[in-house]
């Protein structure tokens, strides 16, 4: 099994500090005990909240302007057990918003969906944060105009599909203008797809997906209306639980929307984990369109393409 990416922000969060302002407006100083009271002192303008070490059950819903939220010391903030509107600890449905050094638990909501993060609209970015134990880390609604980056970041534990309800995954985009996720490990999951995005575009690479303690997930990558882009340099580790184990990456699957004409995938590491009985093929497509699979490290029992 080839080398996977290291576990980033597995350190405990402390109590909250006492006696200090939890969530401070960077731009003004000034401080605030309510994570939503200090987007609300943001509103349509720009700002950074900055998150004092502690583990706060509460949520957020940004209506609208500019808002960075960042841990003042990287996996010691954490969002816990709370969702906002049923739906996520941080609703994002402003300009843009960029999430740096948090962690997010335990997300569940009556729909199962319950999210880190979900995004309404906008611009986003997320480094250096931790999503695990909840039913998904990020999902997204639709707007075409924007653009969604993760980098150095961590999804542990997260998705499911059962109830007989929409599944949810670790990370789920719709149709937004792009997805790029750089650097960042996704491992654990609970059902559901590691990344499933609608975009037209897409970027996944340098990144881990180990699926080794996985229980009933599908695939590490999908794209089930088409796209292109590039998919470049990472390891995947396919797992024994699978609800589905027939493709790593597919594209096209459901409803073909957007070409995946010149979707580079080259320079990846596929494997299957110890006890894996059955095989699988590292790309499946149904767009029918032409792909530029470049050099690809496959393990025994991986096919390399299959077109459906």
């Amino acid at each position: 099994m080839k080398r996977l990416l290291p576990l980033l922000l597995l350190a405990p969060a402390p109590l909250a500090a006492q006696g200090s302002a939890p969530f401070v407006v960077q731009e003004t100083g000034r401080g605030f005990g309510s994570l939503q009271d200090a987007v609300n002192a943001i509103g349509g303008g720009s700002g950074t909240i900055i998150i004092a070490p502690g583990r706060y059950r509460q949520c957020a819903v940004q209506h609208d302007g500019d808002v960075a939220y960042v841990a003042a010391q990287p996996g010691t903030a954490v969002l816990d057990g709370v969702a906002c509107d049923g739906k996520a600890a941080l609703v994002l449905d402003g300009r843009r918003a960029r999430v740096e050094g948090l962690t997010f638990q335990n997300i569940r909501v009556p729909d199962a969906n319950g999210a880190g993060i979900r995004q309404q609209s906008g611009d986003l970015i997320v480094r250096e944060t931790l999503f695990r134990n909840s039913e998904s880390g990020i999902l997204s609604a639709s707007d075409p105009g924007s653009t969604i980056l993760v980098e150095q970041s961590t999804f542990s534990g997260l998705g499911r599909c059962d109830r007989g309800l929409s599944c949810a995954h670790s990370i789920y985009i719709g149709d937004y203008g792009a997805l790029v996720v750089r650097r960042s490990r996704f491992e654990r999951g609970r059902g559901g797809h590691y990344v499933k995005s609608r975009t037209p575009r897409v970027e996944v690479s340098d990144s881990s997906f180990d699926d080794t303690a996985g229980h009933t997930t599908n695939y590490m990558i999908d794209l089930p209306a088409g796209a292109t882009g590039v998919i470049a340099r990472n390891v995947f580790v396919q797992g024994r639980d699978k609800e589905n184990y027939s493709g790593l990456i597919v594209v096209g699957a459901e409803d073909i929307k957007h070409s995946a004409a010149g979707l580079r995938v080259e320079g990846n590491d596929a494997s299957l984990a110890p006890g894996v009985e059955h095989g699988t093929t590292f790309l499946v497509d149904y767009t029918g369109d032409p792909l530029r699979i470049g050099a690809n490290r496959l393990g025994p029992r991986i096919a390399r393409f299959e077109r459906r």
